[in-house]
This record gives C-alpha cells, structure tokens and sequence, in this order.
C-alpha cells in the first residue's frame, strides 16, 4: 500500500508546483471578483483541500460499513487519473476549480480507505512503526513531484513524433500517468484484511466526539487540530511560489527543491519517528513537533536566499515528521474496533483543510508582508500544543482537567 500511494503521491503533488505557474502563465483566463494572481492560486489550491476533507468523514463511515477499503482507493486513484488529462482543456479559472473539486472528492476515498488498511493490518505495538514507514513512502512520491515539476515545466516544450508538448501539458500527462499506475499497484499487491467486527452506521458516528469524554475536546479531535496546524504551516509556501522565487532570485526549479525539501525530511524521519513512539510513547512526540514547528515556520518568512529557505524546509520536515505518524498511531490507537475509517478521517480531514488554510492564508496575507503568514502559522502551532498537552493521553491514562 506505501508504494502504490508513493507512486500516486508523485503525480498529485506535481500539481502542487505546477498549477500556480500555469494561473500566473496568461494560458488561463482571469479570476472573478478582481482576484489577484496569489489568491486565485490559493483558491484553486485549497479548494482540493477543502472539498476532500468535507468528504473524508462520509467516505471513511462508508468503508466501515462497507467494509472493503480497497475497492475505495482504486475508485479514488482510476477518477483523479482522468481528471488530470482534462487540465490542458481548462482555458479558464472556473472550469480548472470545477477539475480541483472533482480531485478532492476522488482524494478521500483514497486517503482515508488506505490509512483504515493500514491501521487495521497493525498491531498496537507496531502500528506508530507502520504508520511511520506508510507516511514516509508516500510522502517520498509526494516530494519528489514537486522536485520533477520544476524541470518539466521549465524544460518544455517537448516533441514525441508528431506531437509537441508544452511543460505544462507533459507535467498534466505524467500526473495522469501516476495515478494510474498507482491504481495498477493497488489492483495487483492490496487485499482487504478479514472483517473482525460489525461496525455500527449511523453517519453521526463521524463526528470527532467519543462518550468517555465528559467535557472538553475530544483526544482525536484534538490530535486532528495539531493535524491541522501542522499541515497549514507546511503548506504556506504553496501559493505564493512567485513571490517567494521574486524575493530570493531563483526559478521554478529552486522553489520546487525547497518544496520537496520539506517532504523528503519528514519522509526519511517519519518511520524512526514512528518506531521510537512504538517504544516511549506518542504524545511526548506530537508535542516536541508542535513546538519545533513555530521557529521552523516563522523563519522561512525572513530568509533572504534560496540556501536558506531550503534550510528551513529541511527542519520544519523534522519537526513535521514528530507530528505526523506519531498522532495517526494515537488516533488508531484509541478508536474503537470496526471504526477506524471514520474515527482516522478526522486527523485525515484535518490535514486536508490545513493544507487549503495555509494555502489560503498564505494567498491573501503575503500582501500585508512576506513575513505575516508565516508568522501566524507559528503562533497557531505553539496554541496547537498547548490543546495536545491539555487534552491528549496514552490509552489507558486520564485525560488533564479542562
């Protein structure tokens, strides 16, 4: 499953480099509202976010009570695959967001059926390990198509016998290429685990509250808003990458380095990450993260060069990767039998809006000053800690006094 989402992880990801670049490139036609370039690319970048993590709840409540994940990933994988070759026929803002929407909704069928298999195929002792090496696959794909986006767009066009390519057109092709080979690995390596118990299925059972749980937030809900507050800081840099390639002097391919930079860090780190939790515990990971990630964010609104911003990157992923796997394995850790697709959709559900609310914020505040977005994710991380050193405990111990 890790390397069939590696594989799917690359061509969606392209799209994260190569979407900005295709609004700012005059091929698409101007936003409504009198929209900037940023916040256009905002918009269509957190609209995938957004709409995804909406869906992921209902997505995850049906494969419990369908009770095969796997037929939900290849659904997910087959529809993003043909959406990406409709890109190149979108001339206009509208129709390339109605293409992002439909994304989003074929995303959470994947996302939250592969996170449910892997957590029902682990055990209690060895689910932060296989978590940990889950993510750190995926996110491998996820970095390295930001890093290849770069150079395709840049080194288009491109002539195959009697056709000729733009960047922009062989980046959409490859994006399609991937998800589909995603889609064929899954076909061929991934089987649905035995069903062990009957879930309930009631659709209010998605909402992230648990009857142990008297007064407060709820430990997973909590886990899903440091979730939140970790996928927004990394997620800053998305839509404003030509102000940022303004501001220190470099071009697409740089930006697409410091973007991978990041995922490449939290890949490498996450499966050690994820062991180590096996053995002292979740939390104390999670919290050391959320920490970690308020210096490593605010900094990348105040460095002035393309070394340093690949620098902070590189430990913001460190800090990212403490956050990550250790709070999916808690949440799996503390959802009862039978629901983990619908209980893991909100930490899934919150990762999926901090990517669009960085994406968004990032958009609209850059013009109060390169640095605002950035420090304000800072901020929101050290708050995010603070709920998770409140709220949050192992199994098996009492929850802190609201």
């Amino acid at each position: 499953m890790g390397v069939a989402r590696m594989v799917d992880a690359v061509a969606n990801s392209f799209l994260i480099v190569v979407l900005p670049l295709y609004i700012a490139s005059g091929d698409v036609s101007e936003a409504p509202l009198g929209l900037s370039n940023a916040a256009a690319t905002g918009v269509v970048l957190a609209s995938f976010g957004i709409f995804s993590a909406l869906v992921q709840p209902f997505a995850g409540r049906l494969s419990d009570r369908v009770g095969r994940r796997r037929v939900f990933v290849l659904s997910g994988l087959l529809v993003l695959a043909g959406l990406n070759l409709l890109y190149p026929m979108a001339g206009g803002f509208g129709s390339i967001l109605a293409i992002r929407l439909g994304q989003g909704m074929a995303a959470a069928l994947t996302i939250v059926a592969s996170v449910a298999l892997v957590n029902e195929l682990s055990e209690a002792r060895s689910r932060g390990t296989n978590m940990g090496v889950f993510n750190g696959l995926r996110l491998l794909g996820f970095g390295a198509g930001p890093l290849g986006a770069g150079f395709v767009v840049s080194s288009g066009p491109y002539t195959i016998g009697p056709l000729t390519l733009s960047g922009f057109d062989a980046s959409f092709a490859l994006a399609a290429l991937g998800a589909l080979g995603g889609a064929v690995l899954v076909g061929l390596l991934v089987e649905d685990p035995p069903r062990r118990v009957e879930p309930t299925h009631r659709v209010s059972d998605v909402l992230p509250t648990a009857p142990e749980v008297r007064s407060g937030l709820d430990p997973i809900f909590t886990l899903g808003l440091a979730t939140f507050t970790m996928a927004l800081c990394i997620a800053l840099l998305a839509a404003i990458e030509p102000e940022v390639n303004h501001r220190l002097g470099q071009d697409a391919r740089w930006f697409g380095v410091q973007f991978a930079a990041f995922i490449f860090s939290v890949a490498l780190t996450q499966p050690f990450v994820g062991r180590a939790s096996d053995r002292v515990g979740r939390k104390v990971f999670v919290l050391a993260g959320l920490v970690l990630l308020a210096p490593t964010t605010v900094v990348q609104g105040l460095v002035q060069t393309p070394w340093q911003m690949l620098g902070a990157r590189i430990a913001q992923g460190l800090s990212g990767a403490m956050v990550f796997a250790p709070a999916l394995a808690l949440a799996g850790d503390l959802a009862r039998a039978g629901e983990s697709g619908a209980r893991l959709a909100v930490l899934t559900m919150a990762f999926g809006l901090g990517l669009a609310g960085g994406q968004l914020a990032s958009g609209f505040l850059v013009g109060l000053g390169f640095v605002v977005p950035f420090a304000g994710g800072a901020v929101l991380s050290l708050a995010a800690a603070l709920l998770v050193w409140r709220r949050v405990e192992e199994p098996g111990g009492e929850l802190a006094r609201p």
